[in-house]
């Protein structure tokens, strides 16, 4: 007798919370919904819909490969972020409810009416920039990568999006090869993990993320030396910059930043209070040397 959808999502809640997955209630839901084309209207008023034995091998494979803790981002091929949906590969990190708090502290300093650029400094999947030109029509961004993997999914995402016309991607080594360009807005979620760390990471993030973009050398620091003084280089005068950080990085991000001559330098919690983006502005009567 085939799985009703109630059943399905019963019994993949119990496989992963034997599994001691987090969030087994919603992800069984998503890995159900995916696997049933079924959506979570339906499992509430058509619970007893049956799945076809295709759709419960598809379920089976998929609780397999979430047990074996492949993300389920991964799995499905999408994220949502923000108010948008994302394609994932492994080539990107998954997006992250916390990475969302750079959108919390730049969109108030930049009206929707508002033409300004933008500049997503490892871009990855796309998820930041694509955030903010989704909620700033007049807003145009440049997003640059060393991964041209990365970029074919930004390239993508942007595209299913309607926002390619917005949207440069270029690949390159951070700032590099900009010259002379300017932005209003920087952003940026630079690899920030110490090295040593990655090992003891949770398997979703070390077996299945790519490397490139959480590695940030010996003591987790060693991209925002690079970026500070840079992100301040390439700012308009009067420029804003976001920046994510990891829990414990504040003081030190903060410094980095003070020392490049940022003005305003400050630091926002996510929603969990940990410290997660130092942001700041360029001096509005700074001129180019």
């Amino acid at each position: 007798m085939s799985l009703t959808l109630l059943q399905a999502w019963q019994s993949a809640k119990k496989r992963l919370e034997a599994a001691r997955l987090d969030g087994p209630v919603i992800e069984a839901r998503l890995l159900v919904e995916a696997a049933a084309d079924a959506t979570r209207a339906d499992i509430v008023a058509d619970p007893y819909r049956e799945l076809t034995p295709e759709q419960e091998a598809t379920l089976a494979d998929y609780l397999q490969r979430r047990e074996n803790r492949e993300p389920v981002s991964h799995i499905l091929g999408r994220k949502g972020f923000w108010k948008i949906m994302l394609s994932v590969t492994p080539d990107v990190l998954t997006p992250r409810p916390d990475t969302e708090t750079i959108m919390d502290a730049v969109l108030p300093a930049f009206p929707e009416a508002m033409a300004f650029s933008v500049l997503d400094l490892g871009v990855g999947s796309g998820a930041i920039i694509l955030a903010i030109l989704s909620e700033r029509p007049a807003a145009k961004g440049l997003g640059i990568d060393v991964s041209e993997e990365a970029l074919a999914v930004a390239r993508e995402n942007a595209a299913n999006l309607g926002l390619a016309s917005r949207l440069a991607l270029l690949r390159g080594d951070w700032t590099a090869g900009l010259g002379d360009a300017s932005f209003d807005l920087v952003v940026s979620n630079p690899p920030y993990i110490a090295s040593h760390v990655i090992e003891t990471l949770e398997p979703e993030v070390r077996d299945h993320e790519p490397r490139l973009a959480l590695d940030g050398g010996a003591d987790g620091l060693d991209h925002y030396r690079l970026l500070a003084p840079e992100i301040l280089r390439v700012l308009k005068p009067g420029g804003m910059f976001a920046v994510e950080i990891g829990f414990d990085q504040k003081l030190a991000v903060e410094a980095l930043f003070k020392a490049a001559g940022a003005q305003g330098v400050s630091t926002i919690p996510d929603l969990s209070t940990r410290d997660r983006v130092v942001t700041g502005t360029k001096n509005p009567l700074e001129t180019r040397g």
